[in-house]
């Protein structure tokens, strides 16, 4: 009987070690972000040569009523979320950004993805974007209050999904 009472409780203990959800803080993954990583599905080499500038995916959602599917971008990454690195935004031409989620928060990149040239695979469109949609975003990149209280009007901007992105500079 003493046998049985052990082994229960040794069975007991190491499912309850085996089901423990990890106590980790939970926040962007580890990385350096280095040339050829790739982030979400895989980036075909394909796709990477055929994927246009900002400005041309900026033309474009102009031309075809504000929604692009399957599109690959190339471009500069000037901020990644520090809470997550559930989005980045990229650099435009005319040096100003653009707001890029990664599909269905399947996920995350890390934070030395900042000033990286990578290519997204995706979906763009044109969108826009609340107050406090605005609000949120400024505050996940720890901007100053002074900055996150002068947003008062809501903005249209490109809107990137991206099912996969792939660091190539």
């Amino acid at each position: 009987m003493k046998f049985k009472a052990i082994l229960f409780a040794v069975a007991v203990s190491a499912s309850t070690l085996a089901f423990a959800q990890e106590t980790k803080k939970f926040g962007p993954p580890a990385g350096n972000a280095l040339v050829g990583d790739t982030y979400g599905s895989a980036v075909a080499s394909g796709t990477e040569s055929k994927a246009i500038s900002v400005d041309k995916l900026s033309k474009k959602l102009k031309k075809d009523n504000k929604k692009v599917e399957n599109v690959a971008v190339k471009g500069k990454v000037t901020d990644v979320c520090d809470k997550k690195g559930c989005w980045l935004t990229i650099q435009t031409e005319d040096n100003s950004q653009f707001f890029v989620k990664m599909k269905d928060y399947a996920f995350f990149v890390p934070t030395a993805l900042k000033g990286k040239t990578v290519v997204l695979d995706g979906t763009a469109e044109r969108k826009v974007t609340s107050i406090d949609e605005q609000k949120h975003y400024a505050e996940d990149a720890k901007k100053p209050q002074a900055e996150i209280d002068a947003i008062t009007t809501p903005k249209e901007e490109i809107r990137f999904v991206a099912n996969g992105i792939k660091v190539v500079n």
